[in-house]
């Protein structure tokens, strides 16, 4: 029996169909094992699929429909993380997954294996000081060497497919070394190599299982960035370039396309460029909106987006139902799940996210769309943000004054500097500066001491290292009593909050606390919030928390 995946006919024994399905009303999570395909076909021919029974009558097996490959396109989007496919074993279990959805038609976005963005990193800061004829014995060269050659070797797959990239790689080394400089157009180049390397891997692999698949480099499919690089924002002109060449080459020669996360090209230079750490959502969203597909989901490693960081809170629990608003807040105030600006397209495209784990492929994740019922909500998450900077600028000047606003923050902008949190009376302005912006940068010592000099030319200004950021998102309606329970709490833990704000957006609310008290604070919080009677989530059933159903 044959069944069709991505216009591609399969062969596969019925019997290895696992038969333990959903009805429709949820997911299709179901574990159907597609064994590996014996053939490839590219004919038009009628395929089948695997779905469960329409009605109850009919609910004892499972039903095979039939439906014509020419009326098949993409379905959605599938992104998967740096640890869901960190070594052969992973990729194997991510294809499988991939091939347990035969209804769907993806396009594949991936990040680089495991850690190798960060050993690049290091490695090319190592190239910087270590001298060419060194360049070739980076402890971090050998082990990105290691895990890719290793990971081919086990899949079975030819070793030319990455050969010539991590001969390139360490030529790259070489040139740094040479240079003693590592630019920040360079380092995009250099970590480049980690998602041009899995998703070589992974498309050989599927190949080489009998599903056809097609790699694409990301700045050569039509992903238009700035020239801003490490920090890239993706331009309009992305969406007609990105839509055109992915529908013409299904048309031509049908095929799952497998793309780099986190990589543009720049619009002016034409060099590569990176989108900022947790890019390859921001890669999934954008290609979502291009296409206007049905929905996008982010695979990671854990059961979508949590209450709190399971590394303060293990009892943290998964949230079913979020808001666009939502997401993008807990995302720019620090939860690692999501990337600040990946709601964006998604959101103007009015496309859902669905945050699943590749791990535990039958967990319900998160659901992120436009709006969802919010009567029954109080908090959603809390987020820490550690290592911030705050500053206290005072000036009697502000007093039914205009434009001082505006020159305080034309001193931030001149040095490119972002500003987290801000809260103002008649005479003071309190704000935090994004350490995401700042402390990854050199010279940060001389800037802040230049950003003093000169806002003292207008103001008093007190600068306070050493603070964290703990965002309450949850429903600003119920805003009051949400202060009244953390006032208590962190009244209990003797804890002084330094800065209060309320975000534009609604749905946050961020306290600024000392650096040392933030965690001891961010656990009595969601014990309170999350571990008693007035958790969101606690005796609802899922689908009364949010406003769209279960998407199959």
């Amino acid at each position: 029996m044959a069944t069709q995946f991505g216009c591609v006919k399969t062969v596969f024994p019925v019997a290895t169909i696992n038969r333990r399905v959903s009805h429709c009303e949820t997911p299709l999570l179901f574990p159907c094992r597609i064994g590996y395909a014996s053939r490839v076909s590219h004919a038009p021919l009628v395929g089948v699929r695997v779905s469960c029974c329409s009605n109850k009558e009919r609910e004892s097996g499972v039903v095979l429909e039939k439906w014509e490959e020419t009326e098949k396109s993409y379905t959605c989007v599938m992104k998967f993380g740096g640890s869901s496919v960190a070594n052969a074993n992973r990729i194997r279990e991510v294809a499988n997954l991939i091939l347990s959805f035969p209804h769907e038609n993806p396009i594949i976005v991936l990040s680089a294996m495991g850690k190798t963005t960060n050993l690049l990193l290091l490695a090319g800061e190592k190239a910087v000081s270590c001298g060419v004829t060194n360049a070739n014995c980076i402890d971090e060269l050998s082990n990105i060497k290691d895990l890719h050659l290793r990971t081919v070797e086990e899949l079975g797959v030819d070793r030319e497919v990455i050969s010539k990239h991590l001969e390139e790689l360490e030529q790259l080394l070489k040139g740094i070394a040479m240079m003693k400089e590592l630019t920040p157009r360079t380092q995009d180049y250099l970590v480049s190599f980690g998602e041009c390397m899995s998703t070589r891997i992974f498309a050989a692999y599927l190949n080489k299982i009998g599903i056809k698949a097609r790699q694409y480099d990301a700045f050569e499919l039509g992903v238009i960035t700035t020239d801003d690089f490490t920090n890239a924002d993706i331009l309009e002109a992305t969406y007609p370039a990105v839509a055109k060449r992915l529908h013409s080459d299904w048309v031509s020669d049908p095929a799952i396309p497998i793309i780099t996360g986190f990589l543009g090209k720049a619009r002016k230079s034409c060099a590569v460029t990176t989108l900022g750490r947790g890019g390859s959502d921001l890669t999934a969203t954008t290609i979502g909106k291009a296409l206007g597909l049905p929905e996008i989901q982010v695979w990671k490693d854990v059961d979508g987006v949590l209450t709190c960081d399971p590394n303060l809170c293990p009892q943290a629990k998964p949230v079913p139902f979020l808001t666009f608003d939502e997401a993008a807040e807990l995302a720019y105030f620090g939860a690692q799940v999501l990337h600040p600006q990946s709601m964006r397209p998604a959101r103007e495209g009015d496309i859902p996210v669905r945050v699943k784990n590749s791990y535990n492929p039958t967990a319900p994740g998160t659901l992120i769309t436009k709006t969802r019922d919010m009567s029954k909500a109080l908090l959603t998450s809390i987020v820490l943000k550690r290592n911030v900077t705050m500053l206290d600028i005072v000036s009697t000047r502000m007093l039914g004054q205009f434009g001082f606003l505006a020159k305080v923050f034309s001193i931030f902008e001149d040095l490119g500097i972002s500003v987290d949190v801000v809260a103002t009376s008649e005479v003071s302005i309190s704000l935090t500066l994004d350490p995401s912006k700042l402390w990854s940068r050199e010279l940060i010592q001389q800037e802040l001491d230049y950003v003093v000099e000169e806002l003292e030319k207008i103001s008093r200004v007190k600068l306070l290292k050493n603070r964290s950021i703990i965002s309450l998102i949850g429903n600003v309606q119920k805003s009051s009593l949400i202060l009244e329970k953390a006032f208590q709490v962190l009244r209990s833990l003797g804890v002084t909050v330094q800065m209060i704000s309320q975000g534009a957006s609604k749905v946050n609310i961020s306290l600024v606390v000392n650096d040392n008290e933030a965690e001891e604070c961010v656990k009595a919080l969601h014990n309170t919030f999350f571990e008693s009677e007035l958790s969101e989530l606690e005796n609802e059933c899922i689908p009364e928390n949010g406003s769209v159903p279960a998407l199959s």
